[in-house]
């Protein structure tokens, strides 16, 4: 390519030629269909609309013209891409395309003042989003003050500085309709979030309140928590009776229909809560959460939950992560630090600025792990990408909760899984009583990054499945096979079963069935034919396993970096473990990994903060 564009490329045909290394042929295809819509041939529209398909489907919400390829994934493609044109001259070729409009125009792609550009609904989802937020942070919520400091001094009597978090978020969440709680596993974020509602409802009886989280598995984990945060609640019995024992899906919560894009609640039609929860932020999407901000009725508190510093949703975005500005540092404004001193007695740091940060709390005390463990040691070295201090941890030696060792070679890899998966398997499988069953194949889990290749979750699946037949706990059979472990990746509503359900398939009188465990401590049996989309289970990627926690975790990951390889997957693949971990990896593969921080290019940060 040359950085004259009239030259940029000959024609169409050696456009697409060109770039079949670099694009999914729904990337072309997209290209070509704006070509036809601007009846354009221009290269500089051809290779835009390419890169902008290309970067949605890596999670995405645009393409930063300032920096185009700043956001591509590292590698070869990043030089098959050269001599751009400059940004001036791909800008001004773009505003001349019919289909590229600026803010306020319908087109099909939307060009910003800062050299941003989306497709439509990105945009459209991106800017809903952020001014719901921005109201949101705005209103302030009347409150009866001495009533508040002495719940206060009930729910939180000790006067530690491990305290100080909770009360804050306390704070702002009965004073403001946002309130952004963080932090990592074992932090007692849901814990809280039932003091925090039974202040609430003292301060407003009678509100209705709503829980919900991104997956089916994360929502009844909230579920849980609730119920164990309710038995050590110290507030009247008419407060807890208020506090809801139930949460859904967000999709349920909203009413999407099967195979729909539109919810049954939006603007026109908003949720009755008067409080929103949603825990495990993290995993929502950008069109998830601007279609429930959307749906908030009026005078509405949102409360979301989650772990700033884990793995970006799936689908296009990184919301929590722009919300709470990962990687910036923010005082309270001088108004809100002086209302935190005059209830809870507690002075904070300030600035004259105000902005976001009145509505975010950071919980940084875990209540799961000494301050020595070796785990969390290790994934506090991971979230700072100091890769050489992990290999410190790592490198100690083997101890209980941590080991280390190198990744074995696709041929040995089978004799290497033999013993962790007999040791964290065979349990699960001989054992007649069903609760057990769950109870035990809920202690131990292999997790990889990636779905391919020699180390992914297919094979190791498949390698899994083998070992434990020579081994005589599962019978050879067809797809469905007794003592199967299947986790649901597709929400269903006619079987209630919710993307991250994990079910087994037991012999049940003769006959196999998928059996989940129900809220209610039954086990709802189907026939596995009715099963919607799923996989076996005893591998799982790092990303299905969010939400969920095992007592041990073997970890493996591939023999070759990857720009999908994060210090946020890292983090992630750690922290699901409660007691103890293994890893498999090489040290160059880890710490490629670990000195990678997840970019996603985004307008969100810059409409939230300013920046």
């Amino acid at each position: 390519m040359a950085n004259d564009t009239a030259s940029f490329f000959q024609d169409l045909d050696q456009a697409l030629i060109l770039s079949v290394d670099v694009f999914e042929p729904i990337d072309l295809h997209f290209a070509r269909f704006m070509m036809q819509l601007s009846g354009s041939n221009s290269p500089e529209l051809i290779l835009a609309a390419a890169l902008v398909s290309r970067l949605g489907r890596e999670g995405h919400t645009c393409m930063d013209l300032n920096n185009p390829l700043a956001s591509l994934a590292e590698g070869d493609d990043k030089a098959l891409i050269t001599d751009l044109p400059s940004p001036e001259a791909w800008m001004a070729a773009l505003r001349s395309e019919p289909v590229v409009g600026s803010p306020g125009e319908y087109r099909p792609l939307i060009l910003d003042e800062a050299g941003r550009l989306y497709l439509y609904r990105s945009y459209e989802n991106e800017q809903r989003l952020a001014r719901a937020l921005l109201d949101l942070n705005a209103r302030e919520k009347p409150f009866d003050q001495a009533l508040l400091r002495d719940g206060t001094i009930c729910l939180f009597p000790d006067d530690t500085d491990v305290n100080i978090p909770q009360k804050i978020a306390a704070l702002i969440a009965v004073t403001r309709s946002l309130c952004v709680i963080t932090g990592g596993p074992g932090t007692g974020k849901t814990t809280l979030v039932c003091k925090i509602l039974a202040l609430i409802l003292e301060q407003e009886p009678n509100l209705k309140i709503a829980l919900a989280a991104p997956t089916g598995k994360a929502a009844r984990r909230i579920e849980e928590s609730i119920q164990r945060g309710l038995s050590l609640l110290d507030c009247t019995p008419d407060v807890k009776a208020m506090i809801p024992h139930e949460a859904s899906t967000i999709h349920r919560l909203l009413g999407f229909a099967p195979g729909s894009s539109r919810p049954r609640n939006s603007a026109d039609n908003p949720l009755r809560a008067d409080v929103v929860v949603i825990d495990e932020a993290s995993m929502a999407d950008l069109a998830l959460m601007s279609n429930l901000v959307q749906a908030l009725k009026v005078g509405a508190r949102l409360i979301l939950l989650g772990d700033k510093n884990q793995l970006a949703s799936v689908q296009a975005g990184y919301v929590l992560g722009d919300i709470c500005d990962v990687g910036g540092t923010h005082e309270y404004s001088r108004a809100f630090a002086s209302l935190i001193e005059e209830i809870t007695g507690v002075a904070v740091t300030s600035s004259e600025t105000s902005g976001m940060q009145d509505s975010l709390v950071d919980l940084t005390k875990t209540y799961r792990f000494a301050g020595d463990s070796p785990i969390y040691r290790l994934s506090t070295a991971v979230n700072a990408g100091d890769a050489g201090h992990c290999l410190e941890i790592l490198g100690s030696g083997p101890g209980p909760e941590l080991g280390y060792h190198d990744l074995p070679r696709p041929e040995k890899l089978r004799d290497k899984l033999q013993d962790s998966l007999l040791k964290g398997y065979k349990g699960y499988l001989s054992t007649d009583d069903i609760h057990d069953r769950f109870r035990l194949f809920d202690t131990f889990r292999i997790l990889c990054p990636v779905r391919e290749g020699p180390y992914g979750v297919k094979t190791i699946n498949r390698m899994a499945e083998g070992i434990l037949r020579d081994a005589g706990l599962l019978e050879p059979g067809g797809p469905h096979y007794h003592g199967r472990p299947v986790l649901i990746t597709q929400n269903d509503y006619t079987v209630r079963l919710f993307n991250g359900d994990i079910g087994l398939i037991l012999n049940d009188d003769g006959a196999l069935r998928a059996c989940f465990p129900d809220k209610d401590g039954s086990v709802r049996k189907i026939s596995p034919m009715r099963l919607p989309e799923h996989e076996t289970a005893f591998a799982m990627t790092v990303h299905k396993s969010q939400g969920s926690e095992f007592d041990r975790v073997l970890f493996v990951l591939p023999d070759r970096d990857s720009p999908i390889l994060t210090r946020e997957l890292v983090y992630t693949g750690i922290t699901r473990a409660r007691n103890a971990i293994e890893i498999w990896a090489s040290d160059v593969v880890f710490s490629a990994a670990v000195a990678r921080r997840t970019q996603r290019s985004s307008g969100l940060n810059s409409l939230l903060w300013g920046s």
